[in-house]
């Protein structure tokens, strides 16, 4: 009888040492089986000590290189053996110190639970799309880390998607009808329908969340027939593409520049494509400073068009403000808001620089528009250059005195006029929820540090502040732990905001202590209801802001319903 207690002890010993063995194993080195093939991933730790379960560098689309280069992306193809996926892919070319190449189409995928023979936890996906301008960053881990959101149980993607001009080249004709960088977009959120649930996230429970020109790619999305069915959520942070800058049919006059910057011929779009394809992606990627044409601006020089049919899948039919007024968008649970001071640090590179102050100053028609991305060369843009300056600047001279106001106005119109009309516009036309916030909380660390502090003082809270109590900016910012009591407590109010919204399409589904005991009404034109994040949670309203009122008039909703396509 004994004997046999101890063969069967022996073997539950074994069992049990066996499962403790195979689970270190998983945590080791994951090994998750898609219907594409094996991947293999790696561990790393969250802020509480969670193991994520780390996939990075995963090819979502075929290499864009010699024919694909300019083209829409492919779908990648099956693979033999086991993907390794232990180590973040390299960024999409742009002048950086980070590992670049043009074979970019990659996506991380972070989750805290794989599912297992008997279950699969299907957690709630967030697709997050990085800012940039279109032309500068990346998903890579050292951007975007998951240290901070996945204490809660959802499941990030991250990724790459073409820049610049090899992401947004668009000559007007079939050769380049523009939009392959958002068309990349689209390929993640067919890789994440069609993969997600073997990494443990739900295809059916996706929100796409973006910030900044990430943020206007979200807007795009959900106007976009392409992207139709794909998300489920849209949060777009400190960005709107239903602002004031014009959305053109193509970009032709930026790619002759591009020849023109690389030694191209720039007569035929044909030729222009040709040339380029002989360039090396570096040599692209490098030129974007090539581009600028007063100080650092523009900020944003590709851009979405409203492509016109040539028989392609068209990503952009029309104007996103009369696509959404007519109704034609995903109407899905939305929440959007920015920073305080948003783009207002930008002032300082006019005031502290002496020639940029003189050129403004004396062609402020000129270079204000190249400044603010509003329309050239027009009558209207005259308009809109007499009243910013009336409006913001007292009709006075840019001086370090109207640091202020001249950081009032870059806040204004880069970010807050057009993310209040988005949430505007999509109130009145969605059967959804819209929730609106303002982020206010001034902390220690900062995307911007004032000249006068030695850099070490905060100006404001200012675009992007938010983004480092949801993800670790590895390249920037400590991990906040124990030692940052106060940053810590940011980081779990807003990862728990984002991920109640991914969870349930409401950001504060019911009060709670950890969260100041705040209900978030939803916001309307009607109430002008937003959430105030500050050291405490609180609800406000939005007065009428004489500023806003005035960008309401210069461009009324009714200019987008005649089917124009710019202004």
């Amino acid at each position: 009888m004994d004997s046999n207690l101890n063969s069967t002890g022996r073997m539950i010993l074994v069992v049990f040492l066996l499962s403790i063995w195979s689970a270190r194993a998983e945590i080791a080195e994951p090994l998750v089986t898609t219907p594409l093939g094996q991947v293999k991933g790696t561990v790393i730790t969250s802020r509480l000590a969670k193991s994520i379960f780390s996939f990075r560098g995963i090819r979502y689309a075929k290499a864009p290189v010699n024919d694909l280069r300019f083209k829409p992306p492919v779908p990648v193809e099956k693979w033999e053996g086991i993907y390794n996926a232990t180590e973040d892919g390299p960024l999409c070319p742009q002048p950086s110190s980070d590992r670049v190449s043009e074979d970019c189409l990659m996506l991380n995928v972070y989750s805290t639970k794989l599912p297992t023979l008997s279950e699969n936890p299907l957690r709630p996906v967030i697709v997050y799309i990085h800012s940039g301008g279109l032309h500068s960053f990346g998903g890579a881990s050292y951007w975007v880390g998951p240290n901070y959101l996945l204490d809660e149980d959802v499941v990030l993607v991250t990724f790459n998607f073409r820049l610049g001009t090899l992401g947004f080249l668009s000559t007007g004709d079939k050769e380049a009808p523009g939009n392959n960088g958002l068309r990349d977009q689209v390929e993640v959120l067919k890789w994440v329908r069609n993969n997600i649930e073997y990494f443990g996230g739900d295809p059916d429970s996706v929100t796409l969340m973006g910030y900044s020109s990430g943020a206007w790619c979200v807007n795009l999305h959900m106007v976009s027939p392409l992207s139709q069915g794909l998300f489920h959520k849209a949060v777009a942070m400190s960005g709107s593409i239903l602002g004031p800058w014009p959305i053109p049919i193509n970009q032709l006059e930026i790619a002759k520049k591009q020849a023109r910057v690389l030694g191209c011929p720039d007569d035929t779009s044909s030729n222009i494509i040709k040339c380029l394809k002989t360039k090396s992606f570096h040599e692209i990627g490098e030129s974007l400073t090539k581009f600028k044409e007063f100080g650092n601006d523009p900020i944003i020089i590709w851009s979405p068009v409203i492509e016109p049919d040539f028989g392609q899948a068209r990503f952009l039919t029309a104007h996103p403000i009369q696509l959404i007024t007519n109704g034609l968008f995903s109407k899905v649970p939305f929440m959007t808001g920015q920073t305080k001071d948003g783009y207002g640090y930008l002032a300082f590179n006019i005031v502290d620089n002496e020639t940029l102050t003189q050129e403004i100053n004396e062609k402020f028609d000129k270079n204000a528009p190249i400044t603010f991305l509003y329309e050239r060369n027009t009558d209207f843009s005259k308009k809109i250059s007499k009243t910013i300056k009336s409006l913001y600047l007292e009709d006075k001279n840019i001086e370090k005195s109207q640091l202020k106001p001249l950081a009032e106005l870059y806040a204004d119109f880069l970010v807050n006029f057009g993310v209040n009309r988005a949430a505007k516009v999509i109130s009145e036309h969605s059967n959804q929820s819209v929730f609106y916030y303002e982020f206010s909380y001034q902390g220690r660390y900062s995307h911007f540090y004032t000249p006068e502090s030695n850099y070490t003082m905060p100006f404001g809270i200012g675009q992007h502040d938010d983004l480092l109590y949801l993800f670790y900016i590895q390249k920037l910012f400590p991990l906040f732990k124990e030692n940052s009591p106060e940053e810590v407590e940011m980081v779990n109010k807003l990862t728990a905001i984002y991920a109640n919204f991914a969870k349930t399409g409401n950001p504060i589904p019911s009060p709670s202590e950890k969260l100041d005991n705040v209900n978030w009404d939803r916001f309307t034109s009607g109430n002008n209801k937003y959430l105030e994040m500050g050291s405490k949670l609180v609800m406000k309203e939005r007065k009428p802001e004489k500023r806003l009122q005035e960008w309401e008039k210069l461009y009324p909703l009714s200019m987008y319903q005649k089917n124009k396509h710019s202004h």
